[in-house]
C-alpha cells in the first residue's frame, strides 16, 4: 500500500496542473463579451472579444500552427504589441475535453 502512495500524489499533481482555466477567463473577459469571427485571405480564423465596443482579446487559429490568443492589457482598445519587451502571445499547449 506504501507503494501506491507517490504514484496517486504524481497522479493527483498532474491532474491539477492540466486543469486550468480558460484564457479568456484569466485576462477578465466577461461573459458577455461580443464575438466577432472572421477569415482572413491566407485561411487563419480571427475571433475578437469586444467589451462596450473596445477590443479586449483576439483568438487567432492560423491555418497552420497553434491557436494563440492576444490581450489588450490597459483597456484602451488596442490590443498590445509588447509588454515588458515580450510579445504577449500566449500558446495553448496542451488540451484535455
Amino acid at each position: 500500500m506504501n507503494r501506491f502512495v507517490p504514484a496517486l500524489a504524481a497522479a493527483l499533481l498532474l491532474g491539477a496542473c492540466a486543469t486550468s482555466a480558460d484564457p479568456l477567463v484569466q485576462a477578465g473577459i466577461p461573459e458577455g463579451a461580443e464575438e466577432t469571427v472572421r477569415t482572413e485571405a491566407n485561411g487563419d480564423v480571427v475571433t475578437e472579444y469586444r467589451v462596450d465596443g473596445r477590443v479586449r482579446a483576439l483568438k487567432v487559429e492560423p491555418s497552420r500552427g497553434p491557436t494563440y490568443y492576444l490581450y489588450d492589457r490597459d483597456g484602451d482598445g488596442i490590443v498590445d504589441n509588447e509588454r515588458d519587451g515580450v510579445s504577449p502571445v500566449y500558446f495553448k499547449l496542451f488540451e484535455w475535453n
